[in-house]
Order: structure tokens, then sequence, then C-alpha cells
């Protein structure tokens, strides 16, 4: 038996992976939009992110990512705990209030902090109240870890969905007469 070698493939030219490109490729795959927010000097002070995801059950963790860009990272990263909110389908204006650059971002908006200091959104689809447990730098963001103490959630409230740069609402599910 002789062994074939293959010639080296050559792949075309790729396109330089521009910051565009890369949000409009992310953008395919849909996220949950939350809150992250906690009292600064007893006020209210969040960001709006959308990288939230559950990393683990023994211990608890989730994580987020933040731009080192934020401004308002600086001030939540060292809180004694945070709040994190997983915003309902009907508070896409509140998400959109959270993400801007200006104003009060808590203006109007219903919420209460808890003991330890982390600001939950009133009516969101779940929340959890959490400490930081370590920050892993990757890239122009923070990977946050971290640690979940105390959490709810509400399934009755449908979640508020970011996908394709535009803000989504999950279809309720089809009824079993409806599908055939």
């Amino acid at each position: 038996m002789t062994a074939i070698q293959a010639e080296p493939q050559t792949s075309p030219a790729r396109p330089a992976l521009r910051p565009e490109r890369l949000r409009h490729a992310f953008g395919a795959f849909p996220t949950g939009v939350t809150a992250l927010a906690a009292l600064v000097d007893g006020a209210p002070v969040g960001i709006a992110a959308s990288s939230f995801t559950s990393v683990s059950l023994d211990p608890p963790l989730v994580s987020v990512c933040v731009a080192h860009s934020s401004a308002t990272w600086p001030l939540l990263r060292e809180r004694t705990r945070l709040g994190v909110s997983v915003l309902g389908s009907h508070q896409e204006d509140a998400c959109r209030q959270l993400a801007a650059r200006d104003g009060d971002r808590f203006a109007g908006l219903d919420w209460h902090a808890t003991a330890d200091g982390a600001v939950l959104i009133t009516g969101a689809s779940a929340w959890f109240d959490c400490a930081v447990e370590r920050l892993v730098p990757a890239g122009d963001h923070d990977i946050v870890l971290l640690r979940v103490h105390e959490l709810d959630a509400d399934h009755a409230v449908a979640p508020l969905v970011f996908h394709a740069s535009r803000f989504r609402r999950l279809a309720p599910p089809r009824l079993p007469e409806e599908s055939a």
C-alpha cells in the first residue's frame, strides 16, 4: 500500500476581520439582555449586557463580558454585590435607557436594592444577586465571573431577545393541533 500525499490546500484570501463584520456575524446568535447594577454611593448605577451566560452549577457561577471602554464598569467592579436582571420582553425601553451613554439610566425604572447593594430591575424574567469571583482579560473586554448568592425566575415573563442588532421577542409555543 502506498501512502498518498495530499497537496497542501490554500484557502482563498479572506477579508480582514473588521469590527463591523464581526458584529454582523456575532449578531446571528440570539442573546438575552441583562442589566448589571449596584448601589454606588447610595444611587443605582448600571449597564446593559447581552453577553450573559451560565457557567457552573457547582459552584453557582454566571458570566458577563464588559468592554474596557465602559466608563461605568470601573464604578461597579469593586462593589460587594452586583445584581443581574434578565430583562423581560416588555423592558426594551429600560434596556435602551441602561445602555445610554448619558443621562440618568434609572429615571422612571422600577428597581430595588438588596441589603448588600445589588440593584435588581422589577418585572425582570430572572434575577441573580452576585459577587465578582474573577476577572479574565479577553481582548477588548473583561470576562466577569460572578458567584451567584441568591436568584429567582418568573417563567411567565418572556425574556427580551437581541438578534441581528434588533430587539426581538420569542414566539409563543405552538399547540400540538397547530403544528399538524
